[in-house]
């Protein structure tokens, strides 16, 4: 008992300075995640995920303490696959690729340290340390499109008159949104972070542990949708006496808390006996000498220690230095219009140049915005693909995304179509982005051609462009409005977000 006990022990201490290694080499990466932890409500799970994992391990001392450590020294491969993702992420500010990949690389580390027989009866809490990637956010926009279908279409079958534009909607007694804090998005993570946990207490058996993970996902979804209903239609029957302001969110928390209640309760009607403990030797068949065991260990410390320095040397930052972006002349037909005709502005912060214009056919017609915003030497905080900017940025007030944007093309160029809510009116965009004399449109394509420029040693002379216009109560002749702009001053346009790299270039 005591040689076991002291083997548990020695797993232990193993992880803790694995953990401290990692954890020093990565430590930006790390105080990143922590931050994310500590302040949002939607990731907040993330505080309890470490002693989680210590209290899994502990868990499964008894059948721990009768196995050695293995190093194995291949685990370095999967350490050096997500060495590279952190890398890149770091080299294009993904913040999100840098989070996954710290938790990748911990995870792989772990294994290599301990082996594949300890890291078998571990597999769960070591799968389990993923929960702390704070990521799901991308979720957000789809969440909240069927939670804003699923609410109107309840509301008409229920004999409630709707009026919807994308996630606004208007019943005869007061106006609804759907916004983030109404997406589900944490109620699922809630949902999938304790049912992984449930499922692995209270089920042995794979089937009945992947079916119950599934109605973990699906429970909250459906929960979510019910709750929207019902508090718009509390506030409908009361004439927005309750279920309005910030009461609705704590009625819908009770809400999903009863709902989950029921399903760990109903889940505990199928729970399965533990399965038995089988004794492990003190000594495994083959074990290697310790000298051996300890030379595994060292690639996969190198290859953790590899990638910080990797990157401070690649990323070093480029000074501030003046920039010329000017607005291209007028094309025959089209003039200049006041700024105060049409003050919509989209929101890209950390250009280090931008310019605003609006262009008319003649001074009485709908004015076309033209906003452009050149980059050079992205880094965090002044990236052109960033949370917060964009033509809907969720930084301006009372702007929302009516219609998921489309890719068109239109004088041989590729634009992003989106359709905007402002407190002005209806707005329709277009917008692209230009990398390195290249037009690309998606926010994916743009990050990864950023990595293949940085990897190929080229500059990240980045820029984006966005044409909008008021919809008023045609979007066809919108759409025509912008089509005419572009067909006229697409070269302009494209010399205008040029400019700025010859010149600091040549």
């Amino acid at each position: 008992m005591s040689t076991a006990r002291g083997s548990f022990m020695s797993v232990v201490t193993v992880l803790l300075l694995t953990f401290l290694w990692v954890a020093g080499w990565y430590w930006h990466t790390a105080r990143e995640v922590a931050g994310i932890w500590w302040n949002s409500e939607t990731f907040a799970h993330g505080l309890a995920v470490l002693p989680a994992f210590g209290w899994l391990v502990w868990r499964a001392r008894d059948r721990v303490g009768g196995l050695q450590l293995q190093p194995t020294a291949w685990m370095t491969l999967p350490i050096l696959v997500a060495g590279l993702l952190w890398l890149l992420g770091g080299m294009v500010s993904v913040a999100a690729a840098q989070h996954f990949a710290l938790f990748a690389l911990l995870v792989s580390a772990f294994v290599g340290v301990l082996g594949w027989r300890l890291s078998r009866v571990l597999l769960f809490p070591l799968l389990f340390l993923f929960f702390g990637v704070p990521i799901g956010e991308f979720m957000l926009p789809t969440l909240m499109h069927y939670t804003a279908e699923f609410t109107v279409w309840a509301l008409r079958l229920s004999g409630v008159p709707v009026y919807q534009e994308g996630l606004h909607f208007i019943v005869p007694n007061g106006r609804w949104s759907v916004v983030e804090a109404c997406s589900g998005v944490r109620y699922l993570i809630a949902s999938l972070f304790v049912g992984a946990l449930y499922a692995y207490l209270h089920y042995t058996s794979f089937k009945r542990r992947l079916l119950f993970m599934l109605v973990a996902v699906a429970v909250p979804i459906l929960a979510n949708w019910v709750r929207a209903y019902f508090i718009v239609m509390l506030g409908y029957l009361s004439d927005n006496k309750i279920a309005v302001g910030v009461d609705h969110i704590l009625y819908g928390w009770v809400f999903f808390g009863v709902v989950i209640f029921l399903m760990f309760w109903i889940g505990g009607r199928w729970q399965e006996a533990p399965a038995a403990v089988a004794p492990q030797g003190e000594a495994a068949q083959g074990d290697k000498p310790r000298v051996v065991r300890g030379l595994a260990v060292l690639p996969l410390l190198v290859a953790v220690a590899l990638f910080p320095p990797v990157l401070k040397l690649l990323d070093a930052p480029v000074p501030e230095f003046p920039v010329a972006l000017s607005a291209p002349a007028p094309a025959k037909g089209w003039v200049e219009s006041p700024g105060t005709s049409f003050d919509y502005r989209p929101v890209y912060a950390g250009a280090r140049a931008e310019i605003s214009r609006n262009y008319a056919t003649h001074e009485s017609a709908a004015p076309v915005l033209l906003h452009a915003a050149w980059y050079f030497g992205q880094r965090e905080n002044s990236e052109m693909v960033a949370w917060g900017n964009g033509p809907a940025s969720p930084s301006m007030q009372n702007v929302s995304l009516l219609r998921t944007s489309r890719t068109l093309t239109f004088a041989g160029q590729p634009v992003r179509e989106s359709l905007i809510s402002t407190p002005q009116g209806r707005v329709l965009t277009w917008h692209w982005y230009r990398i390195n004399g290249r037009s690309v449109v998606g926010d994916a394509e743009a990050k990864l051609r950023l990595v293949l420029d940085r990897l190929l040693g080229l500059a990240d002379e980045s820029a984006v462009v966005v044409l909008a216009t008021p919809e008023g109560l045609d979007e066809d002749a919108a759409r025509a409005r912008l089509q005419a702009f572009l067909a006229s001053h697409a070269a302009a346009i494209g010399q205008a977000v040029e400019v700025p790299a010859r010149s600091i270039l040549q």
